[in-house]
């Protein structure tokens, strides 16, 4: 799922779309995307429960190191 408001823009994802997406459809593992801008904004969405996050353009400006990762990347 893509919030196409926020793609790109790095201003933070839109949790609360995220959150709800999770509550009424549990049966799905939600990828979300748009606005990632840091870990701050991985580990709020971890926190909704959605199964996995893009976080395309704040990897390649550098704004999430390596180590930030890690957490999320527990098989990796």
């Amino acid at each position: 799922c893509t919030d196409i408001a926020r793609d790109g823009a790095m201003q933070g994802p839109n949790v609360a779309l995220y959150r709800e997406a999770v509550t009424r459809f549990p049966e799905i593992r939600w990828q979300a995307s748009g606005g990632i801008s840091g870990a701050a904004d991985l580990q709020a969405l971890a926190a909704t429960g959605v199964a996995a996050a893009i976080s395309g353009r704040a990897l390649l400006d550098e704004r999430i190191t390596p180590q930030e990762l890690e957490p999320f990347l527990p098989n990796a």
